[in-house]
């Protein structure tokens, strides 16, 4: 049955190779169940709530992409937008956070318009070529970026930006250790096409943490979900029509948008799953499940749901229907009972996997037409503004307003389409608003 659903064979999978793919997306992203709740609750929600929207939305959303799009890709609220939602829209604005999560909502809805209309999938089809082969390398290196951070291999500097983590004290500090070990451990399976290298990777990490204090067992199991019941339907409508509330829900449209424009693409290119044109298989149904998963979970008591850019690491095992996503979304609902073992494991058993995907992401530079600036500057810029600005969606505005400008200031605008140009003035207006 799972072989005529998801066409396998076709797919040059199979059923192992699909659910170890599942697991080690999941294993890759299982940071989010603990780090959601931790950002929305400095907003005053209810941790224990907010965990279990987290969970549902997830497990709602990717199920949609699983059996509607039959692709690949996990989806959970997102970081950044739940950023947004605490310290800007609620500590910041000084908004509540039932406004923000009213916002959250209208988003949704008008997401669920957008993509019924093609609109988002228009947008899709509007970015150049060789852009999105930049897009694959610049998730690439942003994926890298944060294994490297969320390790302790590179650490904030006020001098230099950026700086070498503390590799030389591993008793006082052993995070940054057990890292290199892990990606050792990782890159040598890899060398060796050992099947699930990434997800035994992150295992052998996890386990490596016990002697070195990293990973520990929770201090109590407790396996029922938390009720919803403090976030849930918490919707406040009385400043509905004001400007804060637009700016709000612009905001939280324009990063989902691109972010997730940004995932699919990068990730279909780097598994060669962009048909002749550069198009994304099944990306309407794609888009309905954020759009879907994004208004369910602001139902539910959560922010903004989005495709995540760690599903690359289920692809670079092999992942490429929606079984991946079918398994991503089971672990969901087994985490909902499950929490404290999910948790258990640290994130630097797990950043070496990112940093491993993003090493393989790089791979359709080779794509970019590198001879002609007009093509290849604005395919840097995508690359580069990624990892530089903590955005998906900042490296493609960045790519494409220089692309348009490039072929217009050499004369070579006929080389434009309209929704590219489209796309540019959308892009020149998020600066404005």
């Amino acid at each position: 049955m799972l072989e005529r659903f998801f066409k396998l064979s076709e797919n040059g999978t199979s059923v192992r190779t699909e659910m170890v793919a599942g697991l080690t997306t999941f294993m890759t992203m299982a940071y989010i169940l603990a780090v959601n709740p931790d950002i929305l609750g400095a907003a005053g929600m209810e941790k224990g709530a907010v965990f279990s929207a987290t969970v549902i939305s997830s497990m709602i959303a990717t199920l949609v992409m699983a059996l509607w799009a039959k692709l690949p890709f996990a989806l959970a609220p997102g970081m950044g937008l739940n950023a947004f939602f605490a310290f800007t829209v609620v500590l910041g604005m000084g908004h509540s956070w039932q406004f923000a999560l009213t916002a959250v909502f209208i988003e949704g809805l008008i997401f669920i318009l957008l993509t019924a209309g093609n609109i988002r999938e228009m947008i899709v089809n509007s970015i150049p070529l060789n852009l999105k082969h930049a897009i694959s390398v610049g998730i690439g290196l942003f994926i890298a970026f944060l294994g490297l951070k969320n390790a302790g291999i590179i650490v904030s500097n006020p001098s230099t930006f950026l700086a070498l983590g503390d590799l030389t004290h591993p008793v006082e500090n052993p995070g940054p250790l057990l890292a290199l070990v892990t990606l050792t451990i990782t890159a040598v399976l890899l060398a060796l096409r050992v099947k699930g290298a990434l997800l035994i990777g992150i295992l052998a990490g996890a386990l490596l943490g016990f002697p070195l204090g990293i990973t520990r067992f929770p201090e109590s199991f407790d396996w029922a979900p938390p009720s919803l019941s403090p976030v849930f339907l918490q919707f406040e409508w009385k400043e509905v029509f004001t400007l804060d509330m637009l700016l709000v829900v612009f905001t939280f449209l324009f990063v989902d948008i691109f972010d997730t424009v940004g995932t699919l693409v990068g990730v279909s290119s780097k598994a060669g799953m962009l048909d002749a044109r550069g198009r994304v298989p099944r990306v309407k149904q794609a888009f309905f499940a954020d759009a879907i998963g994004t208004t369910a979970g602001a139902i539910l008591g959560t922010c903004t749901v989005t495709t995540y850019v760690e599903s690359a690491a289920g692809v670079n095992e092999g992942g490429r229907t929606g079984l991946t996503s079918l398994t991503v979304a089971f672990l969901f609902l087994v985490a909902l009972f499950l929490s404290p073992v999910f948790l258990m494991i640290p994130g630097v058993a797990t950043a070496p996997a990112l940093i491993i995907v993003g090493a393989m992401m790089i791979t359709p530079v080779k794509n970019v037409e590198l001879d002609d600036y007009t093509e290849s500057i604005p395919a840097f810029l995508t690359m580069i503004m990624m990892p530089m600005t903590h955005s998906i969606s900042e490296g493609i505005l960045f790519g494409v307003l220089s692309y348009v400008l490039l072929k217009v200031l050499t004369g070579r605008f006929r080389e434009l389409s309209a929704a590219t140009i489209m796309l540019a003035l959308l892009f020149l207006l998020k600066f404005w608003v």
